[in-house]
């Protein structure tokens, strides 16, 4: 795992918070500024993040159960303009996982999806235009809990720390194995290593 990686896993947006103590981002919010909850601002942005160890410690204080930090069903929304592809993945995981499954086929469908279906992840098939503008999108809205995976070419190198610094929160090259594309997703809905 890179050091970018390892470091986006140990601070969480209000959103991301807000999903895991099962309240609105709001509420987070209003913890942060009262100073309930510690963490820090964004520099020129309203956005603020919370270390994942001040988290805990908050949650620990107030007898907010930590087993609510994996809990409901991961939704994974698979974007892909092959069909095959996109159906043989969305079988092959729905038979594997419990995940909760929808798939589409371009990034204006997806933008859709995310307001719609809320997915946990997000695997976008990084030849699709309006993929880079969909993830910005996303991480522009400091309430998402959407992870984007890129899902790469033959010829990418899924080390690439170029989709790490685009927002993406991980990479997987085609073709895949059904293993790699769910630790992809579990390493995303796992907050705590």
């Amino acid at each position: 795992m890179s050091d970018f990686q390892e470091q986006k896993r140990e601070v969480l947006t209000t959103g991301e918070v807000a999903k895991i103590c099962n309240v609105a981002a709001r509420t987070v919010s209003k913890w942060f500024d009262k100073g309930d909850i510690e963490g820090y601002r964004i520099p020129g942005s309203k956005d603020r993040r919370i270390p994942k160890s001040s988290l805990i410690k908050f949650m620990k204080q107030h007898g907010i159960p930590l087993d609510g930090l994996m809990t409901g069903t991961t939704r994974v929304l698979v974007v892909e303009s092959d069909v095959a592809t996109r159906d043989t993945l969305l079988q092959v995981l729905g038979d594997n996982t419990g995940y909760e499954l929808r798939g589409c086929e371009n990034t204006f469908v997806a933008g859709i999806e995310c307001e719609r279906f809320a997915p946990h992840v997000v695997l976008l098939d990084t030849s699709l235009p309006g993929g880079v503008e969909i993830v910005e999108a996303m991480q522009a809205n400091e309430d998402r809990t959407t992870d984007f995976i890129a899902v790469c070419g033959r010829t990418a190198d899924p080390r690439n720390e170029t989709y790490l610094r685009m927002g993406y929160a991980g990479c997987i090259r085609k073709p895949f194995t059904v293993r790699q594309v769910i630790d992809a997703i579990e390493d995303c809905t796992s907050i705590i290593n």
